[in-house]
């Protein structure tokens, strides 16, 4: 090595090196499983949780220290609420917890069959009317012509068309739901048949029932399940109007809207007939909420990508 070279070796600037610093915070670690589900969602955890309550009260209503909600003691009628009676009794001596707990199968079943036959029938018309040009008109203004009728008025004028039933009462309020499960369908559908994959699957031959099977419902699935969950809301809160003004469910079957609607008259000598009932309608309506929000925030994936 010559003179020169080590004296440029000598001035030459040493290249600096960062040093390495403490590790302050220790890496965040990604909760997964069911845990970590529930605390990414809480509203879904929250609500479902509150639904399997209601759901296993109404299964399990003769093992929950029930008596028949219609039998008729007039010798104990408006007793307050008490170790023996636990929500009172009501005017004709009927055990008011037994109502309210057998009342809960008739607001879960109008709530699910509502749901699922508004989703189904919605999703056909939908379907139909925003992939079949011709279509799309009639479908759509028969649609508007329900819509501009309020629900829970539609409701009514079916149900004074026929006698008061469970089943009659899903019908009415199915119909008065389907057309705002049909126009989602059909905003969904519009903005799918554009896309390339399904402009590619019509460019190779497929047929339109393969097309709307394959390609059309999974997209669609995501924001049906989403408003089937405040349906079902809306189907019970109806219900309980429907009961509530005597239009709805006969009175010899128990609903937390019959319930509301024989007390109201007593409201001063025994708020336990109406507030009990309407705690476990408050209560219902409540989960379903939370739980539709929840599967918004999870199955929309901008949400999903801002988190």
């Amino acid at each position: 090595m010559t003179a020169s070279s080590s004296q440029e070796l000598a001035i030459a600037p040493e290249v600096a090196v960062a040093p390495e610093l403490p590790e302050i915070w220790p890496p965040v670690r990604r909760r997964r499983g069911f845990l970590g589900f529930v605390l990414k969602h809480p509203t879904i955890a929250i609500g479902g949780l509150l639904i399997l309550v209601m759901a296993l009260i109404a299964v399990f209503a003769p093992y929950l220290g029930t008596v028949d909600p219609t039998a008729l003691a007039p010798a104990r009628r408006l007793r307050p609420p008490s170790r023996d009676y636990w929500f009172g009794t009501d005017m004709l001596g009927r055990d008011v917890y037994s109502r309210v707990i057998y009342g809960s199968r008739v607001s879960l079943i109008v709530g699910i069959a509502v749901s699922a036959v508004a989703c189904a029938l919605g999703m056909m018309i939908g379907l139909l009317s925003g992939f079949i040009r011709w279509l799309d008109a009639i479908l759509m203004r028969v649609m508007d012509g329900v819509m501009s009728i309020p629900s829970i008025l539609l409701a009514i004028a079916l149900m004074a068309l026929t006698r008061g039933s469970v089943r009659n009462v899903i019908i009415a309020i199915s119909i008065a739901e389907v057309p705002r499960v049909a126009r989602l369908v059909r905003g969904v559908v519009l903005s799918l048949r554009e896309q390339p994959f399904v402009e590619a699957a019509v460019a190779a031959g497929t047929r339109r029932f393969m097309i709307l099977w394959r390609h059309i419902v999974p997209n669609t699935l995501a924001p049906l399940t989403v408003q089937a969950t405040y349906i079902s809301a809306s189907a019970m809160i109806t219900e309980a109007i429907l009961s509530f003004i005597g239009a709805g469910t006969p009175p010899i079957i128990p609903s937390w809207g019959n319930i509301m609607a024989e007390g109201r008259a007593l409201w001063e000598v025994t708020p336990s007939i109406v507030f009990f009932p309407a705690i476990f309608l408050s209560l219902t309506v409540l989960a379903v909420n939370l739980l539709g929000d929840g599967l918004r925030d999870a199955l929309d994936p901008r949400l999903m990508r801002r988190i």
